[in-house]
């Protein structure tokens, strides 16, 4: 098969075993560099990717993408008519699913321990698709509807307060009071446990859910008590378009400039940009391995070009361009970066892929003994992949030039001299 003569001579160099030992030892160990840099990039940022999928979809699948609220002073009761609302913000674009809600902070006590929640007071039959109705380990969120003052809670702060279904708690609101023949107390009220949920997020331990019309009672509000509508997007991150289009809409057929408007960047923004930095600088850490696996090409390619003189020397007399020069001494760079780049991907996938049958055979359980049941998640994007391969290569092309251009200046005549 016809090769230009540069990529032929490029390759016969790349497959010679001629070479010194110490040139050998280098090139093995940069090729077997930039394999485990493009392997370790790709399970990396396989892990973190899932990571970042666990928390929007356990924590962002509970807290509100978006909520709209009834202003604190509000000139006119928008809520009364909720439901209208609601079905109109069904139509908006990016919007799946809008539920009403109340929600307050409260204590909740048993008999050996209390512990600070927020209540959120639903109506079930809009949390169908609530990804606490998905975990529940015992009852339902409909249990709220078909026995009074019944309420959910978390596996975790079952546990703290060591209670199980059927259990009678006291809900407290601290910032509700009544006056009593005692002077004024705490509002408060026994709620009976009818359904217990494992979502395994912080909201485990620190949210419980009743019916509306009793956190209605409970807060002293008339009717169902809505005051608040939640949003769940399409997209978490779409929620500053969302709210934008919101605020832009005609206030006759939407009256949401009138209302208070907040996404889930307020309050769970500052952990995102934690987990996204994070996966940033690991994304940095781990290029720097590929970078030096890279510039040990540099040296071997040195090397390469001082031992090569005389034939560099030959090949010019012969009448090979300077460019041609450049171009085998690239050559040769890019086929130990491609074998590297190539091997790396492959095992980086295969063990993204099979990362937890993989600790599992070695009894290696990296998340710690209180997780025995649960796996690393992770997501492996072809995006992600195809950036971490083409950076590589884009490493392996600049770390040749420096020594392919100094081949291309030999001066044949001083070095074939003494030939």
């Amino acid at each position: 098969m016809f090769q230009p003569v540069s990529l032929f001579i490029g390759l016969r160099y790349s497959r010679s075993k001629s070479r010194a030992g110490f040139i050998s030892f280098i090139t093995f160990f940069s090729t077997v560099g930039i394999l485990l840099g493009v392997a370790s990039l790709i399970i990396v940022v396989s892990v973190m990717n899932g990571f970042e999928g666990e928390l929007k979809k356990r924590i962002l699948g509970i807290v509100p993408h978006v909520i709209i609220s009834q202003p604190h002073n509000p000139k006119a009761d928008v809520f009364k008519e909720w439901v209208d609302l609601r079905e109109q913000l069904l139509q908006q674009n990016h919007i799946n699913q809008v539920t009403p809600f109340l929600s307050s902070e409260a204590l909740i006590q048993s008999s050996v321990n209390l512990q600070g929640v927020l209540l959120q007071g639903i109506i079930p039959e809009y949390e169908e698709n609530n990804i606490v109705n998905k975990h529940m380990l015992s009852g339902t969120l409909s249990s709220l509807s078909k026995q009074a003052y019944s309420i959910v809670m978390g596996r975790s702060l079952a546990d703290k307060l060591k209670v199980s279904m059927g259990d009678t708690v006291r809900l407290v609101l601290p910032n509700k009071t009544i006056f009593t023949p005692l002077g004024r107390v705490p509002v408060q009220r026994n709620f009976i446990i009818g359904g217990i949920f494992d979502v395994g997020s912080q909201v485990d331990d620190s949210m419980v859910y009743v019916h509306s019309k009793y956190g209605a009672k409970l807060l002293r509000r008339k009717g169902d008590g809505i005051n608040q509508l939640r949003l769940y997007l399409d997209d978490a991150f779409n929620a500053e378009q969302v709210v934008d289009e919101l605020l832009l809409a005609d206030s006759n057929s939407l009256p949401t400039k009138s209302l208070e408007v907040t996404t889930w960047k307020d309050s769970q923004g500052a952990l995102f940009s934690a987990v996204n930095m994070e996966k940033k600088m690991m994304w940095l850490m781990l290029s720097l391995i590929v970078a030096v696996a890279t510039f040990n090409i540099v040296s071997a390619l040195v090397m390469v070009v001082v031992e090569k003189q005389g034939e560099i020397g030959i090949l010019q007399t012969l009448g090979l361009s300077r460019m041609g020069i450049v171009k085998i001494f690239i050559t040769q760079g890019m086929v130990n970066g491609l074998w590297g780049v190539t091997l790396g991907s492959i095992f980086g996938v295969l063990i993204a892929l099979n990362l937890n049958d993989l600790l599992a055979t070695f009894g290696l359980n990296i998340l710690g003994t209180g997780y025995g049941e649960q796996s690393l998640p992770v997501k492996l994007e072809s995006i992600n992949v195809a950036v971490i391969l083409l950076s590589a290569l884009v490493m392996t092309f600049l770390a040749t030039l420096y020594p392919a251009f100094q081949a291309s200046k030999t001066q044949p005549a001083e070095v074939l001299r003494n030939e």
